[in-house]
């Protein structure tokens, strides 16, 4: 079983996973807070199919990308952890959804998805197929889910494939499912290409965000982490309290006299 986080005894309100959700640190605080709590990602369980993933209440980021887009070195640098998510050597060749939990003290309060690359020319026709099929299920029926992070190596643009997983999630995202793209090896462009990059991206992103990232230059890090410690860890507005019913006037007497 795993332990995951009750809701708090001081009265603030919390989120249906019991994480916390009152009011936010600052963004200097918030920064150190989000890379220390993304450094207590650990291996959960590993999936071949949908109906072998364990049922969680928790938050739940999924990460999908081309092969070779940079996932794994994605996860990996947002963790700080150089062997948590497995980088082939071979691309195409991680065919199960790995679930890493993320918790201090030993309480998950979120959990990341790596899911298999996708595109690579190597694998067979019939497997492609079933992780497609895989994958489309996955982004469409898992309920904990909260957030997508999707892997673009920028030099090449979105391909066929991305689009059609945006499709695929576009119906959650109008519902309020967070999503990211993350412009992998963004050291490889100049300043200009990053910004006709990002132009490009942001128009095709269907209303999710956009971002830079490379690990070899530690671009981006530090947005993307609170990025996704804001998502498992959302902000509930106060409401005003309702107006207090007017006081009724007083009945006239209607005795005659």
């Amino acid at each position: 079983m795993i332990p995951t986080s009750t809701p708090p005894t001081d009265g603030s309100s919390a989120s249906p996973s019991g994480a916390p959700r009152g009011p936010q640190p600052p963004l200097k605080s918030q920064a150190v807070i989000a890379s220390g709590w993304m450094h207590t990602a650990k291996f959960l369980t590993t999936a071949p199919q949908l109906h072998h993933l364990p049922p969680l209440t928790v938050p739940e980021i999924a990460f999908v990308g081309r092969s070779n887009a940079g996932k794994s070195t994605c996860i990996n640098t947002l963790t700080q952890q150089k062997q948590l998510a497995y980088a082939s050597k071979k691309p195409g060749r991680t065919q199960n959804i790995n679930l890493f939990s993320l918790g201090k003290q030993g309480v998950t309060d979120a959990v990341l998805a790596d899911l298999p690359g996708y595109g690579y020319a190597a694998v067979p026709k019939a497997d492609k197929i079933r992780w497609q099929q895989v994958m489309a299920n996955y982004l469409v029926t898992r309920e904990n889910l909260v957030g997508i992070v999707m892997m673009c190596d920028p030099r090449h643009g979105l391909t066929e494939l991305d689009e059609i997983l945006l499709d695929i999630v576009r119906p959650r995202v109008a519902e309020g499912l967070k999503f990211l793209i993350l412009l992998t090896k963004a050291d490889k462009l100049n300043r200009e290409e990053a910004t006709k990059a990002l132009s490009i991206a942001r128009l095709q992103a269907g209303g999710g965000e956009v971002k830079l990232f490379s690990a070899l230059k530690k671009q981006g890090i530090d947005e993307a982490s609170q990025l996704l410690w804001q998502w498992a860890h959302p902000v509930v507005k106060d409401t005003p309290a309702a107006a207090a019913p007017a006081p009724l006037d007083e009945p006239e007497n209607l005795d005659e006299d």
